[in-house]
């Protein structure tokens, strides 16, 4: 079966070590992905000193952050820590107007990272709502041939959607993104700002959720890539115990 990644948030160290141990009771999970959110202070790098111990981590790193005329700023704690995946995004920008950031393209990381940490395994992003079918795939291909091993997708809620960009996606390594939504105030958001799909039957219950994440789980029995769990309006200590009941 492919892996499971679980998405927690560098809130504090108290707090990732809360979310591992909840995490250390499911053995169907292999892996936590940390996203780079600008209202905390810890960086996903610097979080994996906590949570890289007990089970192997991926940190994002935001594309605008990286300057390229400089070495990686995060080099020396990936090599500390162990870290062995990344994550590369393109990142929003801050609302914090002072903060620096630079015109650096997603492809520009993927290939320092590949010439500054060979070691390193890195994964970008999939958006499948972001714009036609056709130039997603071909951004997909453009950033494979930079040296992208595998990517992450947005969250799927049609199993039918997933299908099918599962066939368009065949021979690369994916994670299907599954974020639980629980009102309709929530997909509307969704909606709004992602333009994300949902099926006819979509319902905001733990039910339908529950339901849909089980599906996926199925799905990836025979998949090269694995499942990408952002439980961002549900606490993982509730949802796990769910999904692997």
């Amino acid at each position: 079966m492919g892996r499971i990644a679980v998405e927690i948030i560098p809130r504090d160290e108290a707090s990732l070590r809360a979310d591992i141990e909840v995490i250390k009771k499911y053995p169907q999970v292999d892996c936590v992905n940390i996203p780079d959110l600008m209202s905390f202070e810890l960086r996903p790098w610097q979080a994996a000193e906590v949570t890289q111990p007990a089970l192997p981590t991926i940190p994002h790193v935001r594309a605008m952050d990286i300057d390229l005329s400089k070495p990686l700023p995060m080099r020396e704690d990936f090599i500390k820590f162990g870290i062995k995946e990344v994550l590369i995004i393109a990142g929003d920008p801050p609302k914090d107007l002072t903060r620096t950031v630079y015109p650096t393209e997603t492809i520009d990381v993927i290939r320092k990272f590949r010439e500054e940490l060979p070691e390193v395994k890195v994964y970008a992003g999939v958006d499948q709502y972001r714009s036609g079918i056709r130039d997603e795939l071909y951004r997909v291909e453009r950033k494979a041939q930079a040296g992208a091993a595998g990517f992450f997708t947005q969250p799927f809620f049609d199993m039918r959607f997933l299908e099918m960009y599962a066939d368009l996606l065949a021979g690369h390594e994916i994670y299907w993104g599954v974020s639980p939504v629980f009102s309709n105030r929530s997909r509307g958001y969704w909606e709004r700002k992602d333009k994300a799909v949902f099926p006819k039957d979509f319902q905001p219950t733990m039910a339908w959720n529950i339901d849909f994440a089980k599906r996926v789980i199925e799905f990836i029995k025979t998949s090269s890539g694995g499942l990408y769990f952002m439980p961002i309006t549900i606490d993982i200590a509730e949802l796990l115990p769910r999904v692997f009941d």
